[in-house]
């Protein structure tokens, strides 16, 4: 046995958990119990083999060593790669592999500092879209997303190129059963994360796809699975630095799937449709609080309407645009004033895009400029 797998702590880090459910996914299952804390298994043509229900066993490391050693020896498979598969077996796994790694398993500082990054920004654009699917998300919109954040570990690098892992911890579904005390089929949170997380990446690659071969609005399609312009940022940033990327899950032992594993590749060339549609969606934003300086070009107004819409003619990024406001009484009230003598006015809001036009949600007059001075918000308007 090598000397990290003699390390109690090194040792601990396999949680009866993984050990019941990898014993059980190979052919083992439970047929009594051993004592207070541990449980008998055996299996067709397996050695019978005693697996504990909790670490509070004073030789918990010791028997941990000797079941990998019992596992590694059915498996056919080095102690140490049998290790790694126990240590994550209670949880999802998200490994990115970058490609083109020096042949020592390295990569450049920076590169590896955006690698992790991206990984992570890419699991908290699918946690963000899990209960509310948007074109963008700002960094306070989803507390959920951040709170399951907090439960995600950062995980050791592994050899192959170079690899970031990321692990989510899921509930096995006897456990949960356990603790509601009833038959329930939903899943943890932390799953259904994770199958978003999976579900986003691949329309992603199909988007992508689809737009080089000639296909419009595939990305805006695709929002309602969770692509965003949080995503394909996130994308553009683990890809851009390497030849080819592959994105991959291997779900928990504890609460298995029918696949092991998914898996989802792009390319160095991916970068640039993605950075292209996370453009586009960054532009269906609203601007939070602009303050736009026009002239009213028109009032419109139905009879049983307190409120009113104005058409504004204002500077937008440096060019002069069409915008469209919903002002309430008071404001429509001075608007007409306004329109009336000519008056430009300084107009607060929300800037949004839709279908190609500009509209200003939540506005407010904040002064109007008459006869070469400002009117304040707070003063009567005259006739």
């Amino acid at each position: 046995m090598t000397t990290n797998l003699r390390d109690p702590k090194v040792l601990r880090a396999v949680s009866p958990l993984a050990l019941s459910a990898y014993a059980r996914s190979v052919g083992w299952s439970k047929t009594d119990e051993y004592g207070d804390y541990s449980d008998v298994y055996d299996g067709h043509q397996l050695p019978e083999i005693i697996v504990p229900r909790t670490q509070r066993l004073g030789d918990y490391a010791q028997v941990v060593a000797r079941l990998i050693g019992i596992f590694a020896r059915v498996a056919e498979v080095d102690e140490i790669e049998l290790y790694n598969h126990l240590a994550v077996a209670d949880r999802d796994v998200f490994r990115v592999r970058a490609n083109n790694g020096e042949n020592d398993g390295t990569i450049d500082v920076g590169h590896g500092v955006a690698l992790i990054n991206g990984a992570r920004e890419l699991v908290l654009a699918a946690a963000c879209s899990l209960r509310n699917p948007r074109p963008v998300y700002g960094a306070r919109d989803n507390r959920e997303a951040n709170d399951f954040m907090r439960r995600v570990r950062l995980g050791q690098t592994e050899t192959g190129s170079f690899v970031v892992t990321i692990l989510s911890p899921v509930v096995p579904p006897e456990v949960q059963l356990t603790l509601l005390g009833m038959e329930t089929h939903n899943e943890p949170a932390e799953r259904q994360i994770t199958r978003r997380l999976a579900q986003a990446m691949s329309a992603a690659r199909v988007a992508t796809s689809q737009t080089m071969s000639g296909q419009t609005g595939v990305f805006l399609e695709a929002v309602s699975e969770g692509v965003s312009a949080n995503l394909c940022e996130a994308l553009v940033q683990v890809i851009e630095p390497f030849a080819s990327v592959e994105l991959s899950i291997t779900w928990a032992r504890t609460r298995p799937r029918s696949a092991a594993r998914s898996v989802i590749r792009f390319a160095e060339d991916d970068a640039l449709i993605l950075r292209e549609a996370a453009r586009s969606f960054r532009s269906l934003e609203a601007r939070l609080d602009e303050r736009l300086f026009g002239s009213l070009q028109s009032l419109s107004r139905a009879d049983s309407e307190t409120v009113g819409t104005v058409t504004l003619r204002a500077l937008v990024d440096g060019r002069v645009q069409w915008v469209t406001a919903v002002l309430s009484e008071s404001d429509y009230n001075r608007a007409i004033l306004a329109h009336r003598e000519r008056s430009p006015v300084i107009v607060e809001g929300d800037l949004d895009r839709f279908r190609q036009r500009w509209r200003l949600l939540n506005p407010r007059i904040v002064a109007v400029i008459v006869a070469g001075q400002e009117e304040s918000e707070t003063s009567e308007a005259s006739p």
